[in-house]
């Protein structure tokens, strides 16, 4: 029962820590930019078969196309943002959805016309494979490193964003537009990276999750609500909000599909909205 408990407890973290690496990028855009991008997990499928295309065609090592996945992600963002979303900054959150859900539908019929509608195969390198024991509970390898990703990630991002100049041009940039124009600061620019960098880590979502969430056309579809919960929970522009409720909603989720299974994913619905009485504006989300 214990080991049950550890397994699940374990599964759920490391589900959690995929849902964060790619909700976090929706979190900068909506925290950051305050652009609601419901497209935001196209991205991540680009990222997904950026991977596949390089190791089932390429034979590129899985752990190389990652970067590349990033790369990818984050050019096909900068040329979105500059030719298309930015003339939407200032539009409502109406526009805004509909703007981007309508990039969603285009993704997966572009996507099913290149790939075709089935699933995309990709095989882990040997030293990402198997289980390791520990205490006496058996842990998935790759999903170990899923988890060292995100610890790595969260240091980075924590370190971009607090400790840098362009952290603190991207704060000044969300919170007066006009001043920091007035002080030098280039907003368009500082908008388009920041857009490739939350387009970038959505790929690198995407590349990695392939073998847990699988990778078809309908990807940004089908775990859309997902990202969404993520960044709602967590507080849209926190990444610490955005880890611990991706945490949370990863074992709850992988947790109630284990034990009570004919329930699904009520379970994380019936959280969200126990979270967010007391915290409507996330868990550690700015009230405005």
């Amino acid at each position: 029962m214990l080991g049950n408990l550890a397994g699940v407890l374990f599964d759920g973290l490391a589900y959690g820590s995929l849902m964060f690496v790619i909700s976090v990028g929706l979190s900068v855009t909506m925290g950051l930019m305050n652009f609601v991008n419901l497209a935001h997990g196209a991205f991540a499928m680009v990222g997904g078969y950026t991977c596949a295309v390089l190791m089932n065609r390429l034979g590129v090592p899985f752990l190389l196309t990652l970067p590349i996945a990033f790369v990818v992600s984050a050019v096909i963002g900068t040329l979105l943002e500059r030719t298309l979303y930015q003339r939407l900054y200032r539009a409502s959150a109406l526009d805004q959805v509909l703007f981007s859900i309508g990039l969603v539908f285009m993704s997966i019929a572009i996507a099913t016309w290149w790939f075709g509608p089935t699933q995309q195969p990709v095989r882990l390198p040997d030293f990402l494979r198997g289980q390791v024991r520990v205490l006496g509970v058996d842990l998935g390898i790759y999903r170990l490193f899923l988890i060292a990703v995100v610890v790595a990630l969260t240091a980075a991002l924590g370190w971009l964003l607090e400790r840098t100049r362009f952290g603190a041009q991207i704060r000044a940039a969300v919170d007066n537009q006009r001043a920091a124009e007035g002080l030098g600061i280039d907003v368009n620019r500082v908008f388009g990276f920041t857009f490739a960098l939350g387009s970038g880590l959505a790929g690198v979502g995407g590349a990695l999750g392939i073998d847990v969430l699988g990778l078809d056309p309908v990807f940004p579809l089908k775990y859309m609500v997902y990202f969404l919960l993520v960044v709602a929970v967590g507080g849209a522009g926190s990444i610490k909000g955005s880890l611990i409720a991706a945490m949370i909603l990863g074992v709850f989720d992988v947790a109630g599909k284990y034990y009570v299974p004919e329930v699904g994913a009520f379970a994380i619905y019936a959280l969200m909205v126990l979270l967010l009485i007391p915290f409507p504006s996330g868990l550690y989300g700015r009230t405005r």
